[in-house]
């Protein structure tokens, strides 16, 4: 049997369904796996995705929730470390967060040494409510910056989805476009078997009428051959009895010797 020489085989396909699974679960998209096997395959990315729509994908279904449930964990592990790391850095840093930014009030140096022994209590006062106000501000700076950290990580999550579906869409926009040529070729094939099925029909029926009528044809030999017999068998019988008549009618005498002897009529 003669074999095409641009057919799949069991290889590239397991190779095509090894690329678009690492690929789901690196992040990146099914457009960058079909481009890579189709030039490791020396074939066109739309070949590529339209072997993996037709065929490969439906042998996949659980190895792909597996791989899409896997990005989706690494995205989540990923955000973590990132927090993580914006919060060591902000308890570990707290000075980088300036008290004006919050409507604390300054009071110089050069000020508080000037203030009598009078206004001691005053100042220890003031101390104690900065501190206070320090603490607090620092609690807050924390908190907005584990929000804004959180924030981003969905707003790049969220770009990233929105990149990926509309890489997706385009990979997908390709495949159909393949898959509508792919298409037209096979109603064109399934025309042609049409009439070539219409065409065996009519030659079967044509078949069926002449073996029909050649069944009639021995019937009737048939009929003709049992009727020559009956006629055989009736003209050998009358012959026999014939015969048997001229037999009978013969007479004959016995001489004194004892012979018989057949008398002439």
């Amino acid at each position: 049997m003669k074999v095409r020489q641009d057919a799949w085989s069991h290889e590239d396909d397991l190779l095509l369904a090894e690329t678009v699974l690492r690929h789901i679960r690196d992040g990146g998209t099914q457009l960058q796996a079909f481009e890579e096997v189709g030039d490791h395959l020396n074939r066109t990315s739309a070949a590529c995705g339209f072997r993996w729509n037709a065929v490969v994908r439906r042998k996949y279904e659980q190895a792909i929730s597996l791989a899409k449930k896997q990005r989706k964990e690494r995205k989540r592990a990923l955000a973590k470390q990132q927090a993580a790391a914006n919060d060591r850095k902000t308890y570990q840093n707290p000075q980088s967060f300036s008290a004006f930014e919050f409507g604390e009030e300054y009071i110089p140096l050069s000020e508080r040494k000037s203030h009598t022994s009078e206004h001691k209590e005053e100042q220890q006062s003031t101390v104690v409510n900065q501190t206070s106000n320090e603490k607090q501000e620092r609690e807050m700076s924390a908190y907005g910056s584990n929000r804004t950290v959180q924030t981003a990580a969905n707003m790049n999550g969220s770009t990233t989805a929105n990149e990926m579906s509309l890489k997706d869409v385009i990979a997908f926009l390709q495949n159909l476009n393949y898959s509508n040529s792919s298409s037209q070729k096979l109603q064109l094939e399934n025309e042609r078997l049409k009439q070539d099925l219409q065409s065996l029909l009519d030659e079967n029926e044509n078949l069926k009428r002449k073996v029909k009528r050649l069944e009639q044809d021995q019937e009737t030999i048939q009929e003709d051959y049992q009727s020559l017999i009956k006629i055989m068998d009736r003209a050998r019988r009358m012959v026999v009895f014939s015969d048997d008549e001229n037999v009978s009618s013969t007479s004959f005498k016995m001489d004194k010797n004892g012979n018989l002897e057949k008398i002439a009529k």
